[in-house]
């Protein structure tokens, strides 16, 4: 299945948007299987089904013009990060709505990679989380987008960032490292 959906993602980034189409209805099923993951993660977060996150995941990324998946799993890591993204600003609001307007910022009390955030108060501390990572090292973010949101392999991870499957091995466990730290109360 790799092979016409990289031609597919090819032919959409140079404008071609009934391939872009293609791509949604040939990628639909394992989309939803990272929105029920990430949605997993956030139960009491949204009252937002699977479907819903997919497709606002979709508009998302047709929204910001032309885009250019080198792979399947290019296409996946930034399908998950446009549904973390959706899910910390639905979290925000929900925040912002239940103290009257003021997010108060809570941290996990537990391992970071281990932690399913309950409350958006939880994730809104991951999210935070991230970024100051994503600031230290973008790479070590992304290694930890690609394997805590999008369930990918460290071997897809690998190929999708090219770089060899032992620097994501070492990215991940220093992310870890860093994030257990940071979500410390």
């Amino acid at each position: 299945m790799d092979a016409p959906v990289t031609s597919l993602l090819h032919n959409a980034s140079r404008g071609d948007a009934a391939a872009g189409e293609r791509v949604f209805a040939l990628m639909y099923r394992e989309l939803q299987g990272l929105a029920r993951a990430r949605l997993a993660r956030a139960p009491r977060v949204t009252a937002a089904d699977t479907g819903a996150l997919v497709h606002e995941c979709w508009l998302r990324m047709q929204s910001l013009g032309e885009q250019h998946f080198a792979d399947r799993s290019h296409f996946l890591a930034y399908a998950a990060r446009a549904m973390r993204s959706i899910v910390t600003d639905m979290a925000r609001r929900r925040a912002a709505e239940r103290r009257g307007g003021q997010v108060e910022h809570l941290t996990l009390d537990t391992a970071a990679a281990n932690a399913v955030a309950d409350a958006p108060e939880d994730l809104i501390a991951l999210d935070d989380a991230l970024e100051e990572l994503t600031k230290l090292d973008a790479r070590m973010a992304r290694v930890v987008e690609m394997r805590f949101f999008a369930g990918l392999s460290e071997s897809e991870i690998a190929s999708a960032l090219q770089v060899s499957l032992r620097t994501v091995q070492r990215d991940w466990e220093r992310a870890r490292a860093f994030l257990t730290l940071a979500l410390k109360p």
